[in-house]
């Protein structure tokens, strides 16, 4: 079973969709702590560290094999915590992607607290690769309110139109730092690429659940 930490309850049916298409049979939990992305933008992330690891422990207690994140906000708090089985961050694969898509990244966000955890992973895996990296950061105002108040189509838009308002000249690769901003990547049509992380996420999950079934005692004792 993979276990997904969520901080909006609009992620499931996000997931669940990217289950039955690409990945059948692997078992999903869902955690919805919207608390957390609350408590990190009002106090920052550190103040968040007990709370995700209560919930990650919850879902090992449950039977997960490995938990991904899908906050941005918090997920580096998620994968530094040791809980038996594998942790990972929803972005991670996506900012791999970014890196090696060109030494010009910009990160686009509806939230100011999603920016430095996203800048700063992208700038980690280019370490990682031996790639050179600039990262540019942009909060798209108004999407988030949009978001908030039910209206994920006006979101989704809006999204798409700052994405497409970068150009080869600005940017080799577009980054929508957040789960809630996926839909946006299918409206734009620029010349940028643009980079989402709930199918990379998603696909990582699924692999570490199978490594883990196939190597129990990788990760201090697998449950389940």
């Amino acid at each position: 079973m993979l276990a997904l930490l969520h901080t909006s309850p609009a992620h499931v049916p996000v997931f669940d969709a990217l289950r039955d298409i690409g990945h059948p049979g692997l078992q999903l939990r869902h955690l919805v702590r919207e608390e957390l992305l609350e408590q990190a933008r009002r106090e920052g992330t550190g103040a968040v560290v007990g709370g995700v690891r209560e919930a990650l422990e919850a879902a090992v207690a449950e039977g997960a094999r490995a938990v991904l994140c899908t906050c941005s906000t918090i997920g580096a708090v998620a994968e530094g915590c040791a809980v038996g089985v594998p942790v990972l961050r929803v972005d991670r694969p996506m900012a791999a992607a970014a890196v090696a898509a060109g030494p010009r990244v910009t990160v686009l966000a509806t939230l100011d607290s999603t920016l430095g955890p996203t800048a700063e992973l992208i700038e980690e895996e280019a370490r990682r690769a031996g790639r050179p990296v600039s990262v540019a950061t942009l909060v798209v105002d108004g999407a988030w309110d949009l978001f908030a108040a039910g209206d994920s189509e006006g979101s989704a838009r809006r999204i798409a139109a700052a994405a497409d308002a970068l150009t080869d000249a600005d940017t080799d690769v577009v980054v929508l730092a957040q789960v809630s901003m996926s839909p946006a990547g299918r409206l734009t049509s620029g010349s940028v690429p643009v980079l989402s992380s709930p199918g990379p996420g998603l696909a990582a999950g699924s692999a570490a659940v199978a490594t883990v079934r196939t190597h129990p005692g990788s990760f201090g004792g697998a449950v389940g």
